[in-house]
């Protein structure tokens, strides 16, 4: 909805072009759906952030986050290899100097954060290069983050505005998703740790709402007669949850990167 001009000045002020095929994040699926308005879309937006109490500066940062993302997966195909050992560099750092711009960083700062690690051995700290996958990898990673991060202020700032301290009983925003265990051909990461909090959410959802009702029901005798509300997948979340399950395997292989390359 940032593309659809509905905001004078945004992507101005946002860096963006005219064209959503610019911006590889953003453009990978289908891009105009007939029932939906992106105009009317983002006017609701824009609209909702002022009823909900976001200052002007407020709510620009949350557009100004979405369009750095946009301009980071632009960046993740910039690193060429460069030297015997391929070692990432950015010939072309217009797309950084985007992101650096709109997240209020160094620019070059930014590059050499991506492009090669810190190594400690000892009391030495040195530096090594890293390969362009590894250094696309690092700046997704990092879009990945400032979103979440967004996402979170979003939420928090929502609920602050809709939730008086001296009432008791306060209304507030949540995000539920029970849709449980997605199944694709592949899986990626992002999916697959969508896949366990929304199992997580539909295990805490039926415990609360369906079996432990149930009980409460069955202890007052009242005449009831038990609902089966679905499949029980708790194995699935202990593939993930249990000592050398998926989790604990990820993070092994995250403390040590170098021996994946």
């Amino acid at each position: 909805n940032l593309m659809s001009d509905q905001v004078p000045d945004l992507k101005e002020k946002c860096l963006l072009s005219d064209n959503i095929l610019d911006y590889w994040y953003v453009s990978q699926g289908k891009l105009t759906v007939p029932s939906i308005d992106d105009k009317e879309d983002m006017q609701f937006a824009d609209e909702a952030f002022d009823i909900l109490g976001f200052s002007e500066e407020e709510k620009y940062n949350v557009f100004k986050n979405t369009a750095c993302m946009m301009h980071m997966g632009n960046m993740t195909k910039d690193f060429v290899p460069v030297g015997k050992e391929d070692q990432a560099e950015i010939k072309d750092d217009s797309n950084a100097q985007k992101v650096a711009t709109l997240a209020g960083i160094d620019a070059e700062w930014m590059i050499t954060i991506s492009a090669s690690q810190r190594l400690k051995v000892r009391h030495r700290v040195g530096k090594q290069g890293n390969t362009c996958s590894y250094a696309a990898s690092s700046v997704a990673g990092i879009a990945r983050a400032v979103y979440e991060r967004t996402f979170r202020i979003v939420v928090e700032k929502c609920n602050t505005t809709l939730c008086d301290p001296t009432m008791k009983k306060v209304t507030y925003i949540g995000v539920l998703d029970i849709a449980g265990f997605e199944i694709f051909d592949y899986n990626g990461f992002e999916q697959i740790c969508i896949n366990y909090v929304n199992e997580k959410l539909q295990q805490f959802f039926n415990q609360h709402m369906f079996t432990l009702e149930q009980e409460e029901y069955v202890r007052e005798g009242l005449d009831w007669a038990n609902v089966d509300f679905g499949m029980d997948l708790q194995k699935c979340i202990d593939m993930f949850e249990k000592p050398m399950a998926f989790l604990a395997i990820f993070e092994e292989e995250s403390l040590f990167p170098i021996t994946l390359r």
